[in-house]
């Protein structure tokens, strides 16, 4: 299942076995397994309707598999469900920002480390540290209201990384950004991930987003899925979209829609 070679990095999440299926429904996945090493950018790509979201909801503890195991860390337990996973061991960002819109944004990014039991004034301090990285010195005062789609990802995107220390799932969080926004968050996104080199599985539809910022691609075709097709990227870091005109950078493209095309449907629209 592992391409981990002795002496490399560790790995942050293993899954093995994974089978789940919504109640009277055919299975979402059977026996799916993947490796995702630690520090690594690996995106989730496949049509509509594959179950992407919901494998974040398994990955994140918030709904149980009805077979197979999801493990953090070379040596870390294995976890079926919410309840045997350790409070800040995931930070997972849904589609929408779901910030507060009563808090400010030092409040609203200082959630997840107050949820850990980490003291207000410790957790504010630690916010104010990292407003600078994240574009968003001047704003801790302001209303969610009162922020642009691209500014409120950054602060929904700041609080999973102070609560989830060491994996981060982000599910589409640029989807319903516009175009120029959108290319400018994925740059900022890199900037940040070089930065902190947290791990990060990306849910995205968009291909060329998936290349631009992943070490990894992982794709699926068809349902109910088995296995995970996996294209790597080898295109050199720091990466700007620039990169997309490059014949390098089109190959790899022309690569991740045969593996899509041994499937069907549309990769627009709401995953389940």
């Amino acid at each position: 299942m592992s391409d981990v070679k002795p002496g490399g990095p560790p790995l942050a999440l293993s899954v093995s076995g994974l089978t789940y299926a919504f109640k009277d429904e055919l299975p979402l996945f059977t026996g799916l397994e993947f490796d995702i090493q630690a520090g690594q950018f690996v995106s989730f790509l496949a049509p509509s309707g594959m179950g992407k979201t919901t494998l974040f909801r398994l990955l994140a503890g918030l709904l149980s598999p009805q077979a197979g195991t999801i493990k953090f860390g070379s040596g870390g337990e294995a976890h079926t469900g919410a309840r045997n996973i350790r409070p800040g061991r995931i930070g997972y960002m849904p589609q929408r920002d779901s910030l507060m819109p009563w808090r400010s944004v030092l409040d609203n990014a200082a959630l997840g480390l107050e949820l850990a039991g980490t003291p207000k004034r410790v957790a504010r301090r630690q916010v104010l540290e990292l407003l600078p990285d994240f574009g968003l010195e001047g704003t801790e005062a302001k209303r969610p209201h009162e922020l642009s789609g691209g500014m409120r990802q950054r602060v929904s995107f700041l609080r999973s990384i102070l609560g989830g220390g060491e994996l981060l799932l982000l599910d589409e969080p640029f989807s319903a950004l516009d175009a120029m926004t959108r290319v400018s968050m994925q740059e900022w996104l890199l900037q940040v991930w070089e930065q902190h080199r947290k791990t990060i599985l990306f849910i995205t539809h968009d291909i060329d987003e998936a290349l631009l910022l992943s070490d990894r691609v992982l794709i699926a075709a068809k349902a109910p899925v088995t296995a995970l097709q996996e294209l790597k990227i080898d295109l050199p870091r720091p990466r700007t979209y620039q990169h997309v005109l490059e014949e390098s950078f089109i190959s790899l493209k022309r690569q991740a829609l045969e593996l899509l095309g041994r499937g069907t449907g549309s990769l627009e629209g709401a995953d389940r």
